[in-house]
């Protein structure tokens, strides 16, 4: 039986999550949109092996307070700055990948970021224990940043999510990646003077920017499940990893 990988891009507010579903031969078996609840009955019933969502799993435990751990990265023991954050989040950033920090507070943090907390606990409730390198098992859960996944992917910052050039690119570095979405070149076949004057110019075949993130996700748990010497875990276990799809030696010190 094949085994399934599933990227989830999470919400918050009315906006619904957005998933897909890969086999371990980057075939895409479903990509939608649903509800919290139905998200969760889809890993119920589906029993994907491995799920990454796109957020946080836990507060921060304040370990970039320790003296220990600040010197680890040449920071003042006593110093003020990156205290209010996570070890990976802090090593993102000093790799040149933004991202939001995350509080110690689960009350101040943004409602969807308590959401992701909320699909973690859910989801560890199903049996799908948090990865670790060379764990044994057959279920498991990870955390993934989409925009860190399409920089190591690409070897620099992509282009902006929300912009057409943007979604051509991470499409086309999925493509690349062996993914069966459509070639995005072909698309762009689409942008012709008719088509412009008309109004009708459509991309057909082209992912929306969450289903990208979702795809990339989802990506990333079949490379940690299938080829774990090819993904890079950022940050503390103790506190939470964000796995990244590149290998620790290819791991760039700064992208730009």
């Amino acid at each position: 039986m094949s085994k399934l990988y599933l990227g989830i891009d999470t919400t918050a507010g009315r906006r619904p999550f957005t998933y897909a579903l890969l086999d371990e031969k980057l075939a895409i078996q479903d990509c939608g949109e649903g509800r919290f609840d139905e998200v969760v009955d889809l890993v119920t019933g589906r029993r994907p092996d491995v799920v990454a969502v796109d957020a946080p799993q836990s507060p921060n435990h304040g370990l970039m307070t320790r003296a220990d751990v600040r010197r680890r990265y040449g920071l003042a023991a006593d110093g003020k700055g990156w205290r209010d954050c996570k070890v990976c989040e802090y090593e993102m950033r000093r790799h040149g990948i933004g991202l939001y920090l995350t509080p110690g507070d689960p009350a101040r943090a943004p409602a969807w970021m308590q959401t992701g907390f909320r699909l973690y606990a859910a989801l560890r409730d199903l049996g799908y224990p948090i990865w670790r390198p060379g764990a044994a098992g057959e279920r498991a859960l990870l955390e993934v940043h989409p925009h860190g996944c399409f920089t190591v992917l690409l070897g620099r910052r992509p282009l902006r999510k929300d912009t057409l050039e943007g979604r051509l690119q991470r499409q086309l570095v999925l493509y690349d990646e062996g993914l069966d979405v459509p070639d995005p070149m072909e698309a762009v076949e689409e942008l012709t003077p008719h088509h412009l004057r008309a109004g009708t110019l459509t991309f057909p075949g082209l992912r929306t920017h969450d289903e990208l993130d979702a795809l990339a996700a989802a990506y990333t748990a079949c490379l940690a499940d299938q080829h774990p010497e090819r993904v890079t875990p950022v940050g503390d276990p103790e506190e939470g990893q964000i796995i990244l799809p590149v290998a620790p030696d290819d791991f760039k010190e700064r992208y730009r």
